[in-house]
């Protein structure tokens, strides 16, 4: 029977009736491969981070009911007993999330929504007070107006919106001041207070500003505007830095106002759905861990692609470029939990321990592993596609790379080796983000003959689809039914669209959820990102010191010819060019 679900507290792992048989989880079986009678299918059961069927599920990451007490195992098993649950003051405290920067389009498009998504599934607390706050004159009114368009109900829950959105809209608020002035932080103060009613008083400023003004916020919200009674966090959006140097001043100057618990560094890409399943597809399931090492994997890649270019955004992206915007956090991140040691428990600092060693234990990047380029303009049919130095606001002699391959080791038991491949580009042929672990070839394959001399057409491959169409599927040798022997290529597939009808809740939901949980798992820590910066400032200083001209590609397409060139370096060919997806 499912585990039935509040969409706010949650157990780790859950299954619809459809989707386990019975039997087997009753036994607690890690996995189950078996073949239907009628009609003729091979089914493959395994454990995954699901949505239950007649329930949406949100809750804090790392598994616990969000109204229990942290357990260092990571998970309440039992009800702990009430007056710890739920103390006398939490009905009398009251939340309080400032967006700092609330004019701009990340907190239109993302952070709003975001509250208001958490707000409609009842997982804000029954006190809570949201301001905006920017340097543009508006009025609580004007302020509603804006936000109200970009508020949207689930696909699933369409009953009550409109009064759902009026309730919400009553609880948002503005201030208009200057981003370094303590006296409008003050300002902020009196609202605050104003609106908490003297209950006891949790704060969260969401810093949705450009990089160099968040040590003023940061400066003026911890003396003017932070809690007296309750707690104060800060969620600082990326970039953190432009390399080693100045990440470090950042996280240096950060600490002056704030301790290191109260700051939350976000990277979204760590609130996906495929990448919260990653941990869960592997360590709840006895028939990936085994594999997961150099002994059976070949290689994994990291691909990353847009297909569209800078538009409206290219003065901002060409200060930071490719490498520094995808790689060096998005997808650097999904790395270190793909190829982190099993944590001692599902706690924070334990999961971020691991991830550490992972960084740490990285090569830094040479300029021979690596591939820069930048779109060109590229015409199809009647449409032209401007390319990146065409846009007025990059300099036409521009030489920030739009694209970038390159290839990672790990010097460790575990990985020694094994090279992990990343690509991120903008402007390419398609719109994806995906990880792809290949395996190695059956040794002495029996069937080998059947393949012809390209064996890679006889490798596994495991795909985890994060965006868009959320899937995972495992690439199988099968038998084409017949009376001959021919082999073909197919896909255990799991996709999330047809086997969860559910609307997925955007990354910023559950970040969010997290950051007022004080669920800290899914944010990065100061000494992970000294490590991150360590891998990658190297080789951006020697780009740019060199001057290195990235290779042009044509608008829409796969990107620079060198990136097939660093793969076939290391005997990998990319996933994502196969043409059997």
């Amino acid at each position: 029977m499912a585990t039935q679900i509040n969409p706010c507290s949650s157990s780790s792992t859950t299954f619809s009736p459809s989707s386990l048989n019975q039997k087997a989880f009753s036994s607690a079986k890690f996995f189950n491969f078996s073949r239907k009678s009628s009609p003729s299918r091979w089914v493959f059961k395994i454990h995954s981070r699901i949505s239950p069927k007649n329930q949406f599920e949100l809750k804090s990451s790392n598994g616990s009911p969000l109204n229990a007490i942290s357990l260092h195992g990571g998970a309440a098993e039992k009800p702990l007993a009430k007056e710890l649950v739920s103390p006398p003051e939490q009905s009398e405290s009251n939340l309080s999330v400032t967006v700092v920067g609330a004019s701009g389009d990340l907190a239109k498009k993302k952070i709003f929504p975001a509250l208001f998504a958490l707000f409609y599934e009842d997982c804000l607390p029954q006190n809570f007070t949201i301001f905006g706050y920017a340097r543009t004159k508006m009025t609580d009114e004007e302020l509603r107006e804006m936000i109200s368009g970009t508020l949207t109900c689930r696909i699933d829950k369409r009953e009550n919106c409109g009064d759902k959105m009026e309730k919400f809209l009553e609880r948002c608020f503005y201030q208009s001041g200057q981003y370094n002035s303590e006296e409008h932080f003050a300002e902020l103060d009196i609202k605050l207070k104003q609106k908490e009613g003297g209950k006891v008083s949790n704060r969260l400023f969401y810093l949705s500003i450009p990089p160099d003004i968040f040590v003023d916020v940061a400066r003026c919200a911890s003396v003017r505007a932070s809690s007296k009674n309750g707690w104060t966090r800060v969620i600082v959006e990326k970039p953190f830095g432009r390399d080693s140097e100045s990440s470090g001043e950042l996280t240096r100057s950060l600490k002056k106002y704030l301790a290191e618990d109260q700051i939350f560094r976000i990277d979204h890409y760590l609130g996906k759905e495929l990448v919260e399943n990653l941990s869960v597809l592997r360590f709840s399931n006895l028939v990936f861990e085994p594999l997961w090492s150099r002994n059976y994997i070949r290689n994994v890649q990291f691909i990353f692609s847009e297909d569209f270019g800078t538009e409206g955004r290219g003065g901002y992206f060409d200060n930071y470029g490719i490498i520094r915007d995808i790689m060096q956090n998005h997808l650097l991140q999904i790395l270190a939990l793909f190829a982190m040691e099993t944590p001692v428990t599902l706690d924070a600092e334990d999961v971020r321990n691991e991830k550490v060693k992972v960084l740490r234990s990285m090569r830094r990047l040479n300029l021979e592993d690596v591939i820069v380029g930048q779109y060109k303009g590229h015409s199809k049919g009647a449409k032209t596609y401007a390319g990146y130095t065409d846009d007025p606001t990059v300099p036409n002699d521009s030489l920030t790379p739009t694209f970038a391959a390159a290839a990672l080791f790990i010097d460790n038991a575990r990985w020694d080796g094994v090279p992990f491949l990343m690509k991120a580009g903008k402007a390419l042929n398609t719109r994806r983000a995906e990880i792809r672990v290949q395996f190695r070839h059956v040794p002495g394959n029996l069937y080998k003959r059947n393949f012809g001399m390209d064996l890679d057409k006889a490798t596994n491959e495991l795909v985890l689809r994060v965006q868009p169409d959320e899937a995972i599927y495992l690439k199988i040798n099968n038998k084409i039914p017949g009376l001959g022997m021919r082999f073909d290529r197919s896909d255990l597939n799991l996709l999330y669209s047809a086997r969860y009808p559910k609307e997925i809740p955007d990354a910023y939901e559950r970040l969010l959820l997290d950051a007022i949980e004080g669920e800290r798992r899914l944010f990065i820590r100061s000494d992970e990102l000294d490590a991150a910066w360590a891998i990658f400032t190297p080789l951006l200083k020697e780009l740019e010191a060199k001057k290195i001209s990235p290779e042009l590609y044509p608008y829409g397409s796969r990107g620079p010819v060198g990136a097939h060139y660093l793969a076939a370096k290391y005997d990998v060919r990319w996933g994502d060019l196969a043409g059997d997806d």
